[in-house]
């Protein structure tokens, strides 16, 4: 069902977040600029596949973009169903997406409080429902599962993409017992088969911009050694800073025209390694 954008807004109202979600990366020609019929076709190559593309996440190295920039990638991927955007002007912007991958804010460390009124916040002006995002290696942001309960509450926020790196007592008890209409997603792609098997409807995982068939295939048969596969491929896709080995794999399949990444981020190196991981 679609989310009703009227007032009265309800739980019930939300999109099917199961299966593999792919948060695309933003590939450059050899200018350095965006390479926009390479980045359409890579989501097309995602959707037949059978994995959703998910557009301006971090994976996209969104912030190293120019408004400019961002609001051309959003035209080329208008059907991606979700977009990152973590503020209330690029909410707006992504409003024609069916909800928006929001990190929790990074740096200041707000506390849990902090993040439960900022989401509550962000999704009272929303005029698309919100997905957490939770990756406290990269906000300095914890989060104890009694707080991720009250962000499920919050009318407006219908899942997590949980990337904490560990299954904990925490992760547990939510994918034993979780919120209502919530959808606890797997962040951390070598994490991907346990969560799964805990319960989680599925997963958002740069590693399935590779093997993005053998992803959805694992999402459906769960085989335990393909799951094994699976995780070391993952392993050594984010074995230097994402998406830099994701690139240089892409590169090296002929998929994207350079492994070209923007500043801060430095190319991953050596190049000779990345032929093995071409499908």
């Amino acid at each position: 069902m679609n989310w009703t954008l009227t007032t009265g807004r309800t739980k019930l109202d939300r999109m099917d977040l199961s299966g593999i979600h792919v948060p695309l990366i933003t590939p450059f020609d050899a200018d350095g600029a965006v390479a926009y019929p390479v980045l359409e076709r890579l989501a097309q190559d995602i959707h037949r596949a059978g994995a959703r593309p998910l557009a301006l996440g971090t994976t996209a190295e969104a912030g190293s973009l120019t408004d400019a920039e961002r609001r051309d990638v959003l035209a080329v991927l208008a059907q991606a169903e979700i977009v990152g955007a973590n503020t209330a002007e690029q909410l707006r912007q992504a409003r024609h997406a069916r909800a928006a991958l929001t990190l929790v804010p990074p740096f200041v460390r707000p506390g849990e409080e902090g993040v439960v009124r900022h989401f509550a916040a962000l999704a009272a002006g929303s005029p698309i429902p919100l997905i957490v995002y939770h990756v406290p290696a990269r906000t300095g942001q914890q989060l104890g599962p009694d707080t991720i309960r009250r962000l499920a509450a919050i009318d407006g926020v219908i899942g997590i993409k949980y990337a904490t790196g560990v299954i904990d007592a925490g992760l547990v008890g939510l994918l034993a017992d979780p919120p209502d209409g919530f959808a606890i997603l797997c962040g951390d792609d070598v994490l991907l088969a346990p969560m799964l098997a805990m319960g989680a409807p599925g997963g958002i995982l740069a590693s399935a911009h590779l093997a993005t068939e053998r992803f959805v295939r694992f999402h459906g048969e769960r085989d335990p050694a393909e799951g094994h596969r699976l995780a070391r491929l993952s392993q050594a896709l984010f074995a230097q800073p994402n998406p830099t080995v994701v690139k240089a794999a892409l590169h090296a399949a002929g998929r994207i025209p350079t492994p070209g990444v923007r500043l801060p981020l430095l190319p991953a190196a050596p190049p000779s390694f990345y032929g093995s991981l071409v499908e």
